[in-house]
């Protein structure tokens, strides 16, 4: 990778695409004005709502809201992750993907992530979700060579599978990117340290544009989207509220250091 400046940005989506597509324009905007070359949305920034509307607001791939970050992309000639959509699934036209898309500075679609974790939980006094009963599961994990390095792509849930992160490691990822709308009664517990041992683990920089606030569908979002180097360090952190833009630099020779002083990735002894 090369050093460059990224930003994540947090904000509440709900059932008004428009609002939602204008609240993310804005925030590219800041980004783009701050430096950033690559600029992460949070999960289903273009659409979040009920689970019973979930199939009407699913989308192909590209379709309008990839088109409409294809078009900041090229306006502000930065690379852009598109948070993640709602996608169309061909052979269960009853649920669909959760996926995340990036794109280059020209609007083409470099890589698609399938969101591959599905959240079924019942947690006493927060969240109650049952995400397979609407959404089907991928089964690919993404990592992909850009101008600006080599990215990995995740969603949400997915941080608490190490494996998967492993494989992302494993596949090259230098740089990690993970739109999510992490649950705000699981976050003040889980959400840093989770994201800290990611990026520790796998000796790569982590960035987690992340939600906030009341969703319209039962529960809060945590907020608190962040930018972590592979020593763990915070580089960059939004509070609970929003919306926000956080802006770091990445510095490839911090990368390199890290994984030089420290070369636990080519220590293993054990298989992935």
């Amino acid at each position: 990778m090369r050093s460059l400046v990224v930003s994540a940005a947090q904000m509440r989506a709900g059932p008004d695409p428009e609002r939602n597509l204008e609240t993310a324009r804005r925030l590219v905007q800041r980004a783009a004005d701050q430096g950033a070359e690559l600029v992460a949305l949070p999960e289903l920034f273009g659409w979040s709502g009920p689970a019973a509307r979930e199939r009407d607001n699913a989308e192909t791939l590209p379709g309008p809201t990839t088109n409409f970050a294809a078009e900041l992309a090229c306006a502000h000639r930065i690379h852009i992750v598109a948070g993640s959509v709602l996608e169309r699934c061909a052979d269960d036209p009853e649920r669909c993907f959760n996926t995340a898309a990036l794109l280059g500075p020209e609007g083409n679609l470099l890589a698609a992530y399938r969101k591959i974790h599905l959240f079924d939980v019942d947690i006493v006094d927060g969240p109650t979700a049952a995400e397979s009963r609407t959404r089907a599961a991928g089964s690919q994990t993404m990592c992909v060579d850009t101008e600006l390095g080599r990215i990995g792509l995740a969603i949400c849930y997915d941080l608490r599978f190490p494996e998967l992160f492993r494989q992302l490691a494993d596949a090259g990822a230098e740089i990690v990117v993970m739109p999510s709308a992490f649950t705000a009664r699981t976050g003040v517990a889980h959400w840093m340290p989770l994201i800290r041992a990611r990026a520790i683990e796998n000796q790569c920089y982590f960035v987690a544009p992340n939600q906030h606030g009341p969703t319209s569908h039962g529960f809060s979002s945590y907020g608190h989207s962040a930018i972590v180097d592979p020593w763990g360090e915070v580089l960059a952190e939004a509070g609970e509220d929003g919306p926000d833009v956080v802006t770091a630099r990445l510095d490839a020779d911090r990368l390199v250091s890290v994984r030089t002083e420290l070369p636990s990735l080519a220590h293993r002894r054990l298989p992935s």
